[in-house]
């Protein structure tokens, strides 16, 4: 350009210094995000970002579902902030708080709408480890798991736990047995008959850590044990982490979800239930779910207890216009029997009982109002009294009456009998499955029926919460009749559950569960479903799922998207239908420590 040869070549120099200069800039810029703190934090802001825009904008939340249903969702579900390591949705105590306190309705269930959270997945606690195996766990679990000291610290000198180095441990104790459950279980023997399998299934209210639950076992009786969130923060999961059946749940405006007359024996152990207030109605709601001929035990406050005289008085005047048979009054405990056969419920009581309708249906027990009537032994189908039903094990295989009371119900109670026997074989022998403890011990059936699979289970050391879909037919009066445990449910919603709380979950018709029944149409998400599913598998635990091939596809995509690892096989030879069976495994994943 009639530039000096030095001119241009400075010019030159001038350029390649700033596109060297340039690249290096990129190269470090690289290394500062792949290898600093910086980086991960940057990435971590962005994230949650993401994940706030998912919970405050439905369409952004939406789209995302959409794409993770298409599998054009490419990358994973991202993980939920640190601090949401024991978050249950519809028992938020952020969200709950601000509801009504008459009848302790803030404390029962409360659902956010899907839209309104976000879309991510539960991480475990920094140093969260495989749970310690069956039986072991009973007696001490890993603190990393549930680092919460509240109820150690509180309840230690009482027996209930104590943190021992890595561990906790559980000396069996309770408020009302600081010595330990194995003495309060041996005194209510003198006055019950414990063992030989007349007493199956047993409800144990406000339970602590469950050490009266899972001291029971020993006895052959399958206790559920229920609590809400409270005060003692994570006794539900403490007792779940301990392989003890429980759940979380609150005895306030609502039926609890069982059927009436499930229970063999219910327990109150210092639960503080108010059985007397609002006429009667906890009391009542007591009376539905004991089987005719059962035991009520209640330890603790108003029985015998200072200055609760007239609480004392009111709890048994409620039992005799009940015609409650009193068995002993030893100390602070008392021990009730319910009558068999119609309730002898005079037509004059100081609380102003009265008999439901005979169109008032006892066992629809779903988001149900509390009843103010007495349910009518009468109104509920079959003979399932206490003492006429078979002894456990017998009551296992045996046809019980309320599923002859159905249509075709002989037939179709053997014929599944004889399918999940077929199928578990299966899942055994040529699937590898482990069904047995130490790899598994809680276990749970998403869509139960008559149980067939947790019966095909019962020789070993697991118990399975089998749940019946709310919308599907209500056969859990079957499943307790046979000696079995579960509960209602419906699948749109989460479940009254802390995170990793199952080894094992089973579900035949996943699709089923969110459909609309008189349509194809679905009511909720799949991809909604499939991350509380996540939220509650134990990570290392497996999730088996029977369904069409077609559906199946989706759920493989959509397993990928929750982290797991899945394969698809065949179904046993012998069953008819189109089925294929899902197996997948969920990772132990951890979250970057600049997460916190």
């Amino acid at each position: 350009m009639g530039l000096p040869a030095s001119k241009r070549n400075q010019r030159q120099w001038s350029l390649l210094d700033i596109v060297t200069a340039a690249f290096f800039g990129i190269v470090l810029l690289f290394f500062i995000l792949l290898f600093t703190p910086l980086g991960d934090s940057m990435a971590a802001s962005g994230r949650q970002t993401l994940l706030l825009s998912t919970a405050s904008d439905p369409r952004q939340r939406q789209r995302l579902v959409t794409l993770v249903e298409s599998g054009h969702h490419l990358q994973p579900i991202e993980y939920c902030p640190a601090d949401a390591v024991a978050h249950m949705p519809c028992e938020d105590p952020r969200r709950n708080s601000q509801l009504s306190r008459e009848m302790n309705f803030y404390r029962e269930r409360h659902c956010p709408l899907p839209e309104e959270t976000p879309l991510c997945l539960i991480p475990p606690p920094s140093g969260y480890k495989i749970p310690v195996p069956w039986p072991e766990s009973l007696h001490k679990i890993w603190h990393a798991n549930m680092p919460y000291n509240k109820i150690a610290d509180r309840k230690g000198h009482q027996g209930w736990m104590k943190r021992e180095g890595e561990y906790f441990t559980f000396p069996g104790g309770g408020t009302m047995f600081p010595g330990g459950a194995g003495q309060y279980i041996e005194k209510l023997s003198q006055y019950i008959l414990l063992s030989g399998g007349t007493l199956r299934t047993a409800l144990d209210m406000g339970c602590g850590v469950a050490s009266f639950g899972g001291t029971l076992l020993s006895q052959g009786i399958l206790a559920l044990s229920f609590a809400p969130r409270d005060s003692h923060k994570s006794q539900i999961q403490f007792a779940l982490e301990r392989g003890v059946p429980a759940f979380v749940a609150m005895l306030g405006t609502r039926r609890l979800p069982f059927p009436a007359s499930s229970f063999d024996l219910m327990h109150c152990s210092r639960c503080l239930i108010p059985f007397t207030a609002y006429n009667a109605t906890y009391f009542i709601e007591v009376d539905r779910l004991l089987r005719p001929g059962g035991y009520l035990v209640i330890s603790g406050p108003p029985v015998q207890w200072p200055k609760q005289d007239k609480e004392w008085a009111d709890l048994q005047a409620v039992a005799r216009a009940l015609c409650y048979e009193l068995i002993a009054v030893d100390g602070n405990t008392v021990i009730w029997k319910k009558p068999v056969g119609d309730s002898c419920l005079p037509s004059q009581n100081e609380f102003g009982l009265e008999l439901c309708d005979e169109s008032e249906p006892p066992s629809d027990a779903w988001y149900y109002k509390l009843k103010k009537c007495v349910t009518r032994p009468s109104s509920v189908k079959g003979d399932n009294a206490l003492g006429t039903i078979s002894k456990w094990p017998e009551r296992l295989t045996k046809v019980p009456s309320r599923a002859i009371a159905m249509k075709n119900g002989l037939d179709v109670f053997e014929a599944d009998a004889r399918r999940w026997a077929r199928r578990v074989a299966y899942y055994r022998d040529s699937l590898n499955l482990e069904l047995k403890s130490p790899a598994v011990r809680n276990i749970m059936d998403m869509n139960a029926f008559f149980g067939g699979f947790a019966a095909a289970l019962a020789s070993e050391h697991v118990w399975v919460m089998n749940v019946i879909p709310a919308r599907k037919p209500l056969t859990l009066d079957v499943i307790y009749d046979r000696g079995l445990i579960g509960v209602y449910h419906d699948w749109c919603e989460p479940f009254s559950t802390y995170p990793r709380t199952y080894d094992f979950i089973h579900v035949s018709g996943i699709e089923s569960l969110i459909k609309r029944p008189d349509s194809s149409k679905s009511r909720c998400s799949l991809v909604d479903l499939m991350v509380e599913m996540d939220r509650i598998l134990r990570p290392e635990g497996k999730v088996l799922i029977r369904d069409s091939p077609e559906v199946l596809d989706k759920v493989a995509r959509m397993a990928h998207a929750v982290r797991w690892s899945s394969s698809i096989h065949d179904k046993e030879p012998e069953s008819h239908g189109r089925e294929k069976i899902l197996v997948a495994t969920k990772p132990l994943w951890k979250m970057p420590s600049n997460s916190h």
